[in-house]
């Protein structure tokens, strides 16, 4: 196991300086002076060289990499162009709405995806399979953004039942709560289909092996085969994709909290790409980037724990 985790590391920081290495060369190496860009076209010359040496740009672009590299072990990430304030406190202020939101995404996904795949491969090519997956299907189909209108035009206009947008804060938990369930739904539909799938084709791989039919032989009905034989062992490809899916959940909400005017990560980056606030496009996409990679890491390493095999093939 000890072999297995350090080669995952290895790969966890290398993934990370390239990522890194990427932002820094598309943000601040390509053609373009990022303090124009950040002042405008109209700016004055004196005020774009005044930017230019806040920003370190006058330095060489060796320096300047080191400089952020260490900013981000360090965690002080400089201050925001636009918003006046350190880029740590607003990512941290901004995080307290994005998190809730992929943690409440991921959980309501969980609870459409397992019982539908569960309850599709314990019963094939029966009328409540053919209608589950003929529902995932049309899940997988809708975008995210276009049931978030629904649900708005539903719930919010049409039965005075949640708000259509904004978020009160966490001084009031249950109007929090309240304002993240439908940008919440909107986001678990697609994984939920995408997942409902993923778990009923594992289920009923595993079904079809040696050992459960050995179980069924000795007298074990389909379901408790399924139950305690084959839905452990198919959890390795479920666990993978409800990883991939969460760090999904966390990098893409750009689009859902501004249908819903959400203060969260995605709102954020798209107000810095507006205001041309390069610095905190800069830290707020490694962040997104190392929130993916520590992900799969942790997915790497349940999947190991779940199926002693992958622990072999990695020596």
């Amino acid at each position: 196991m000890s072999i297995f985790l350090a080669k995952r590391l290895a790969i966890l920081v290398g993934t990370l300086a390239a990522a890194s290495l990427v932002i820094f060369l598309v943000l601040e190496i390509l053609p373009g002076n990022a303090a124009q860009v950040m002042l405008g076209a109209d700016a004055s010359q004196e005020a774009v060289a005044t930017l230019a040496r806040q920003l370190g740009l006058d330095q060489p672009p060796l320096a300047r990499y080191g400089r952020w590299v260490t900013e981000l072990m360090s965690l002080h990430l400089g201050l925001s162009f636009a918003y006046g304030s350190s880029v740590s406190s607003l990512i941290a202020e901004r995080l307290g709405v994005t998190l809730p939101l992929a943690v409440l995404a991921m959980a309501l996904t969980l609870m459409m995806a397992l019982g539908l795949g569960i309850l599709a491969a314990s019963r094939p090519n029966t009328l409540g399979d053919f209608g589950t997956m003929a529902v995932s299907q049309i899940g997988i189909a809708i975008p995210s953004f276009w049931l978030a209108i629904l649900l708005i035009l539903l719930f919010s206009v049409r039965l005075h039942w949640f708000a259509a947008g904004g978020f009160p804060g966490w001084r009031a938990p249950l109007e929090a709560v309240r304002a993240l369930i439908l940008p919440a739904l909107a986001l678990a539909v697609v994984q939920g289909a995408i997942l409902a799938r993923v778990t009923r084709s594992a289920l009923l791989d595993v079904m079809r092996e040696d050992f459960v039919r050995t179980a069924r032989a000795k007298g074990l009905t389909r379901r408790a085969a399924l139950w305690r034989h084959a839905l452990p062992n198919a959890l390795v490809p479920v666990i993978t994709i409800i990883g991939l899916q969460f760090a999904n959940l966390v990098a893409g909400t750009v689009v859902i909290e501004n249908v819903f005017y959400l203060p969260g990560l995605g709102r954020l980056i798209f107000q810095s790409i507006a205001n041309r606030d390069v610095i905190v496009v800069r830290n707020v996409v490694m962040l997104l980037v190392a929130v993916v990679v520590i992900v799969n890491f942790c997915v790497d390493v349940a999947s190991a724990l779940i199926d002693p095999r992958l622990r072999a093939l990695s020596r």
